[in-house]
């Protein structure tokens, strides 16, 4: 018997001969259903076996005394009239069965294949590998950027799939400073993520004051109030956010963020390399390498985030424009284990800057002693000549440098890791192409100045996320998804450009100290003492290493940069309105607003009960919100027609005396910057994407529009 084959796809390849024994019987009814009961009889039990005594695991010993215990004498634990003891005239399990010949089973499978034939039930393939994932999103890269992504989109109920070149996560600490608006992307995952993130953290008092000196033993040469510890800025950091900045080293953050994702529905896949993809209309095929069999893998999925750091495979595959230049300086990390805290407890810091004159890098000998948990796991950061090959650096180098820049020759040390890197400026002009979007490092290679790296990964997923689950779910077009690079890349530019310019900014501290005029260890060491004499020359240097110091307030206290952060886009409507101009430095100091593209201002409002909820508590988790007070009853009625209509949920907010929630303290009055009536919409991201200071005469059609050109529909 001839018949059609065919390919995975459904077409037709050609023909196969099939055995006419086999396939061309007359099936015979009673010899199938013959078989059919006999494999039911063979799975059903009539009734359950129960053990006797002889058949009780357990010992034989005498249970009490053989006499004056107060009871009857039993044999042993065995004996029925214990928990899990034997059954007295127990019941014996029984089957009905019958039995069949191997000839008759033989026969009658012959007669069920003809009658699958027959009936066109059996389809022939000349090849079949089930090879391809199928997914919404494939994720490509399991750090901050890939893990947060992921996260957010499992907690929206969207299928992803997570992917990792390696066996694990993050092995070395790497990123660690972690901001405000971080930690508030992680309270909105929940606030048990929030604060495990806390549990693992150094907390921002113990942060400290950045300290320069000549080595953790030797002479202090000046320091600076960072972090938020100065009285100003903590005052600031305090009214800006409900949640802490701290020191949380990726190895913690990393496999917090992945936990997340996959406890949330995210399938997780490791020892998976990224090869290359291929875009469709329909979607996005990535052929990837199972590093555990070495086959090839493809995974089809309808959209692609390449999070997969600064050499990504994925953004070189898509061929996105880059400004800048990779390896521009040569670093070295040097992790190790000792106990410093009689040098440092007493002047907590989690950066401790070395100058030592005569050192091997440059002449200046600067370099780095972090605190990764206080105070005994430490990563020395020194630098090398990005021009030769990277140093191949041993125990006996790491080790003296370790206490060259401790100061203490004698210092016991446990050598963990020790690895290179070169220092990166570039950023992407744009972060997306097509069904493709990165993410992370892969968009924004840069020092690690500022700590901007992992937090600025954190929030490009936060952009991402919900864009990609409104789009998926049928709520919001597809041109939504370009707002994502048009909100994101002038973020990178901006953080590339600051920490870049941070390193530079270390130059004044070394003029001060007279290490840029000469190469000599001894003369070195000559200029840096002439600060500590009694004359004018010497007061100038003094004041000149003040205000040094001072200045790097921009890389270690520039609270602006990561809270004035304001989108501009289609996803963003200012009707005209002119945008608030900055009073203060804006990179230094955060400018609260409710300005269109601005994130939301918090304030604490109180329930019915007195307790009190942050502003930003009450909106984003993959939602609309709208603010209002009294007399913007139309807004609620509006946000609810809306969810009727367009199937989007807007969470509603109304705050005044007895409502919803209260403005106790008149700290929600002076931020929101509209009339009682008017209304503040907000994105998921917590970003204001709308607002009407006051009440629109048709509240229901205004607010329909809006949310149409937002999110690009119809």
């Amino acid at each position: 018997m001839n018949i059609d084959t065919f390919k995975i796809n459904g077409e037709k390849s050609g023909s196969i001969d099939l055995s006419d024994k086999i396939f061309a019987l007359d099936p015979n009814s009673e010899i199938i259903s013959t078989l059919v009961d006999w494999h039911k009889s063979n799975v059903i039990q009539s009734r359950p076996t129960t053990k006797n005594r002889s058949e009780v695991k357990g010992t034989t010993q005498k249970y009490g005394r053989q006499k004056g215990g107060g009871g009857a004498r039993h044999g042993s634990k065995k004996a029925n009239i214990f928990r899990s003891g034997g059954m007295a005239h127990n019941l014996r399990g029984k089957r009905s069965s019958q039995s069949l010949s191997k000839k008759f089973k033989s026969l009658a499978l012959k007669h069920v294949l003809s009658s699958k034939l027959k009936n066109n039930e059996i389809v022939v393939f000349d090849d079949f590998k089930m090879t391809e994932i199928k997914t919404d999103v494939l994720i490509v890269g399991t750090g901050p950027a890939g893990s947060s992504t992921a996260a957010l989109l499992s907690s929206y109920g969207i299928d992803n799939v997570l992917i990792n070149n390696y066996s694990w996560l993050a092995g070395t600490p790497r990123a660690h400073i972690t901001n405000q608006r971080t930690m508030e992307v992680l309270r909105d995952l929940g606030k048990n993520v929030e604060n495990e993130a806390y549990l693992h953290a150094t907390e921002q008092d113990l942060m400290g004051e950045n300290i320069f000196c000549t080595s953790l033993v030797g002479e202090e040469l000046g320091r600076m109030k960072s972090w938020g510890k100065h009285p100003n800025s903590r005052a600031e950091h305090l009214l800006s956010s409900p949640s802490f900045m701290n020191d949380l080293p990726q190895t913690f953050m990393e496999p917090l963020l992945f936990k997340t994702a996959c406890s949330r529905g995210t399938n997780a896949r490791m020892s998976t390399q990224y090869l290359s993809h291929e875009e469709d209309s329909e979607g996005v095929t990535s052929t990837c390498l199972d590093k555990l069999t070495n086959k090839e893998i493809k995974i089809r999925s309808k959209y692609l985030v390449g999070a997969d750091g600064g050499n990504s495979k994925v953004a070189e595959n898509l061929g996105l424009p880059f400004e800048g230049k990779m390896g521009v300086g040569g670093s070295m990390n040097i992790l190790f284990r000792a106990d410093l805290s009689k040098y440092v407890a007493h002047r907590p810091s989690v950066l401790y800057w070395v100058l030592q004159p005569g050192a091997d890098i440059g002449g200046i000998g600067m370099g780095l002693v972090r605190m990764i948990r206080p105070w005994n796991e430490w990563l020395i950061v020194w630098g090398y000549d990005i021009n030769q090959p990277a140093p191949e650096v041993d125990e006996k180098f790491a080790t003296k440098v370790a206490r060259d820049l401790v100061g203490d020759q004698k210092l016991n040390i446990e050598l963990l890791s020790v690895s290179t890197w070169t220092v990166n400026n570039m950023y992407a002009k744009k972060m997306s192409k097509g069904k493709v979007f990165c993410a992370g490092d892969a968009t924004h290679r840069h020092p690690p100045s500022n700590g901007l790296g992992s937090n600025t990964s954190i929030q490009d997923g936060f952009n991402l996320a919900w864009k990609l689950a409104y789009v998926l779910k049928g709520k919001a077009g597809e041109d939504l998804l370009q707002t994502y690079s048009d909100e994101r890349a002038p973020i990178a530019k901006q953080i590339v450009t600051r920490a870049n310019q941070s390193i530079g900014e270390f130059g004044p501290i070394f003029e001060s100290l007279g290490l840029t005029n000469t190469q000599d260890p001894e003369k070195m060491k000559e200029n840096m003492d002439k600060r500590k004499e009694d004359t004018p020359e010497a007061e100038k240097q003094r004041e000149a290493l003040r205000k040094a110091i001072a200045f790097k307030k921009y890389e270690f206290d520039a609270h602006g940069v990561e809270m004035n952060q304001r989108y501009k886009s289609d996803a963003i409507i200012d009707e005209g309105e002119n945008e608030p101009i900055f009073e203060k430095d804006k990179e230094l100091h955060y400018q609260p607003t409710t300005y269109p593209g601005a994130r939301i201002p918090h304030v604490w409002v109180y329930d019915k009960q007195g307790q009190k909820h942050s502003t930003l508590d009450l909106c984003g988790q993959g939602n609309f919100s709208i603010f209002t007070g009294i007399g913007g009853l139309n807004w609620v009625n509006a946000a609810k027609t809306i969810e009727q209509d367009l199937g989007i949920k807007v969470f509603c907010n109304v705050i005044g005396p007895d409502q919803d929630y209260e403005d106790h303290v008149g700290e929600w009055a002076e931020a929101r910057e509209i009339n009682d009536s008017g209304m503040i919409l907000v994105r998921p991201d917590q970003h204001v994407c709308w607002r009407s200071k006051s009440m629109n005469s048709d509240a229901v059609l205004k607010l329909k529009d809006v949310m149409k050109k937002i999110l690009h529909k119809g």
